[in-house]
């Protein structure tokens, strides 16, 4: 069923305000979580390649605390890999000036739960 023209209204009016709220949660289910950082994917991948070696080694060698050691070195290179980019500046557009020391949303909150008591009374705005 589709939505009528006031529930999208409503809806655009809640995602505007979403965005502008609250970045911080925007931002963790955003599917783009920030730049690639090539570096730092070099770095892991030269950790990790290193760990494969030192890893061959010790089954070499027959020294499994030397292949474990390796297996180590190769997995956190994996890992700083693959781990997402991290964000400095998360909270700074996040908190918005208010005069009444509320957030905004805060705010929000309360507007959208008087549109829906007066929904539930009846009294359609």
């Amino acid at each position: 069923m589709p939505l009528s023209e006031h529930e999208q209204r409503l809806l655009e009016e809640m995602e505007r305000s979403l965005y502008h709220n609250d970045a911080d949660f925007v931002a963790t289910v955003s599917p783009h979580h920030g730049k690639l950082n090539y570096t730092v994917l070099a770095i892991g991948v030269i950790i990790a390649v290193l760990g494969i070696g030192v890893l061959v080694t010790g089954v070499v060698v027959r020294q499994p605390l030397v292949g474990v050691l390796g297996f180590a070195v190769m997995f956190a290179g994996v890992l700083l890999s693959v781990a997402p980019p991290h964000r400095a500046n998360a909270t700074d557009a996040a908190t918005p000036s208010t005069g009444s020391g509320r957030t905004g949303s805060t705010r929000f909150m309360d507007n959208l739960n008087d549109r829906w008591d007066k929904r539930q009374d009846g009294r359609e705005e």
